[in-house]
Parts: C-alpha cells; structure tokens; sequence
C-alpha cells in the first residue's frame, strides 16, 4: 500500500510540475511581441503588379503580432479601388483599423495597423505638413495610435505614421508632434512606434525621437530602401518606456519585389508592470 501511494503521491507531483513548466512557459511566450513595419507602396510591387495577396505572404512569413503599414489604398483608382487594409487583415487572420491621411483618386491613403490582440481604443492624430507649392507637392501626413490589451492583461499602445518624404523641416516638426503627443512625463503606458520616417539614422528627427524613445537598429543599421538595392534606413521601429520592453531580435526582411520598402522587423518582451 505504501508503495502504491508513494507511487501515485509521485506520478502526481510529476503531474503538477509539468503543468507548471507549461504554464511558465506559455506565458513567456504570450509576453513576446513580433512587430513588423511595412510601407507597402500601395500594393504596387518593384515589378510594376498590384498584389496586395503577395504582401500578406511577407507579412504571414514573419508571424508578427503587430503591423505598422503606410501607404495604404482603400478604394482608390490606382490600385483596383479595393479595401487594401480589409484584404490584408482577411489574409492574415488579423484585425485591422485603418488611419486616413487624405482622399485620392476617389479613395482614401495613409496608416494601418493590424494586430492579434483584443483592440481597446483608437485614435488618428494628424501631423505638422506645410503644404504643397506650384514648386512641390506634399501631403497630409498622421499617426494612427491603437491601443490594445497585451497577453499579460495590461494596455499596450501601437502606433502606424509616415513622415513628409521631401521636406526636411517637416519631418522635424513632425518629430516634435510625436514626442508630444505619445512621450511625455504623463504617458506611463507601454508604447511601440513603427513608420517610414523617410529620414536616416543620424538625421535630426531620428535624434528627436530617440530624446524620448528607444530606437530598434542593429550595428550598423541595415538599409530598407529603395527595395531592390536597399542603401538607406529610413523605417523603424521605437519603443518607450525602455524599461517596459526588452529586445530579442532585429532584423529588415530581405524582401525585393513585394513593395519599393523591405518589410523591418523586431521581437520585444514586454516586461510585466512594476507593482
């Protein structure tokens, strides 16, 4: 009898310490985030097709929880006038909330964010842009912030923005309109940015940024555009606090045709809350 009980007494102990190995493991697991940011062009790959099905397949490659995408199309004549945001997040089993810039060709363009995770809030905040010129042509530019409820239960917030592409003084004040709109002393939430900021590692809205963020590069930074021949970084992904995450990995996908960007990728730990 002492040997039937010590046995089962054993078998049970095992039991529960495999169940706790699971559990432990399972929520390391949950505590990890693999974020993607992508300018997709509009769909339109280096090849000259509009393949918003070949995109899904760089973004479902990676296996991401979070992706930041500019240059989004919905409805627009360009493009085929279809729903690009609504098309990817069909493709990729994730929801979607798409942040309008401007209207074209009869559609809409700008920032999307697709996620795993349950959506708790969203908000597009428009940015600094000084206009187009009979000289110059600019648009409109924003960042569409979503909040969503993170694996541990705590709120964490995701944010999709394009920076002006041919107006230096701009993409510094857009810079500052980040900073103050998502990093100040108040902000306590976890945050992640990630955006074609069309401005290289050591220019100054990058120095602006990283006054209040961390900024995800590996040494040296890799280049993500043009897509053919990348020679430039200009797409990053930042996070703050930096003592509510922690970095796994990075790297830019070698992705040439899908979009004229490669696709930048990070794997953050986001730490549990100070109690």
């Amino acid at each position: 009898m002492k040997n039937k009980l010590a046995t089962r007494n054993a078998t049970q102990a095992a039991a529960v310490l495999i169940a706790l190995t699971l559990c432990v493991g399972k929520t390391a697991a949950e505590d990890t985030l693999r974020v993607l940011c992508y300018n997709i062009h509009y769909g339109q790959g280096t090849d000259g097709k509009y393949d918003v099905e070949r995109l899904a397949n760089v973004i479902n490659q990676t296996q991401p929880d979070l992706v930041a995408l500019q240059e989004v199309d919905v409805g627009v004549k360009r493009s085929g006038r279809i729903h690009q945001a609504r098309q990817l997040a069909e493709q990729t089993g994730m929801a979607v909330r798409f942040g309008p810039t401007q209207h074209f060709e009869g559609g809409l363009f700008g920032n999307a964010v697709l996620t795993r995770h349950q959506i708790l809030d969203v908000a597009i905040h428009p940015l600094p842009y000084s206009g187009s010129t009979p000289e110059k042509t600019t648009y409109p530019r924003a960042a569409i912030a979503v909040t969503i409820r993170a694996p541990s239960g705590q709120p964490l917030r995701f944010i999709s923005t394009h920076f002006q592409h041919n107006v230096p003084e701009d993409r510094v004040a857009e810079a500052q309109a980040i900073n103050g709109l998502f990093a100040t002393d108040n902000e306590k939430i976890p945050t992640i940015l990630a955006g074609d900021m069309n401005a290289q590692p050591q220019a100054e809205p990058i120095q602006i940024l990283r006054k209040k963020w961390k900024v995800v590069l590996n040494d040296p930074p890799a280049p993500s555009a043009p897509a053919t021949t990348p020679r430039s970084r200009i797409d990053y992904i930042f996070y703050r606090p930096s003592s509510a995450f922690r970095l796994i990995k990075t790297n830019v996908v070698n992705e040439p045709i899908a979009s004229d960007h490669r696709p930048v990728f990070a794997e953050l730990v986001l730490q549990k809350p100070q109690l």
